[in-house]
């Protein structure tokens, strides 16, 4: 098992890579499971919000537009390439109410009670222990308040996961297997159980990942996600033969116009921190 601080440092590394083809490559795909995880989190106007493995802002720039100017939204993440993107994107749209710091999610730099939500989307999967990031989240949250992560499901059930075994067998891209741990059954609900959260809730969903063409989908998956760093480090014939072998591996999901439907599950789940 890797050591929690390289596997930290390659994690940082790895999403510092991926920065510049994350949010195009995947912000209408995982719309729909961030819906759910914005529903289920209950975030109102004029609430604290953090948010740990924030990425390049998809859900932050939603969040801070829930709580409005009286509300306030922190963004954490390890990557400083994401944190950047963020900050740009939030620049660009003229959000004022969200600030961004580079923080492991499993040792968040605030004080106890000081949030009344704390949210995960599409993070856990890649600490080294998802039970202390839900300590932590639970830790900073006000007592009555909601802690809600979003994570993959089943690997099964994942059409794209493929990609773990075909990078691992050139160079080892250190994000599987514990990749798909959290989404399996039950397993995030003992996780807040673990961290001592009540009236927890937990939803599956199962979507179709569209892509429009080939360079979509190796920009999302191999470019934009979590084995970007592997990826890097192929010479060209290398990276050719890399692609080719993870479009056989989905071809069973491409469309006759040469677009892409390939399924994804999502776990999404809900606690409220007690009183």
């Amino acid at each position: 098992m890797m050591d929690a601080r390289l596997q930290i440092r390659v994690q940082r590394y790895g999403w510092d890579a991926a920065a510049s083809h994350y949010h195009a490559g995947w912000e209408q795909q995982l719309k729909p499971a961030q819906d759910t995880l914005l529903r289920m989190a209950d975030v109102q106007p004029g609430q604290s919000v953090i948010e740990t493995a924030s990425g390049s802002g998809m859900v932050t720039q939603r969040l801070a537009n829930a709580i409005g100017p009286e509300g306030r939204v922190i963004a954490t993440d390890l990557s400083q390439g994401m944190i950047d993107d963020l900050m740009n994107r939030m620049d660009a749209c003229k959000v004022g109410n969200v600030t961004a710091s580079r923080m492991p999610a499993e040792k968040l730099d605030q004080p106890d009670n000081a949030f009344d939500r704390a949210i995960c989307a599409l993070g856990l999967m890649y600490t080294p222990d998802p039970a202390k990031a839900v300590a932590e989240m639970a830790r900073v949250v006000a007592p009555g308040g909601t802690v809600a992560a979003l994570v993959w499901g089943e690997r099964r059930n994942c059409g794209w996961a493929d990609v773990f075994p075909i990078v691992d067998a050139r160079v080892a891209s250190e994000v599987c297997p514990m990749f798909f741990g959290t989404g399996a059954p039950n397993a995030l609900i003992r996780t807040f159980e673990e961290a001592g959260l009540q009236e927890i809730t937990e939803h599956r969903q199962s979507e179709d990942l569209c892509f429009k063409n080939k360079t979509a989908v190796i920009d999302a998956v191999l470019l934009g996600g979590p084995v970007a760093l592997a990826v890097k480090r192929f010479e060209k014939a290398m990276w050719e033969e890399v692609c080719r072998e993870f479009l056989a591996s989905i071809s069973t999901h491409q469309n006759a116009d040469g677009s892409y439907s390939i399924p994804g599950e999502f776990v999404t789940v809900s606690g409220v921190v007690p009183v």
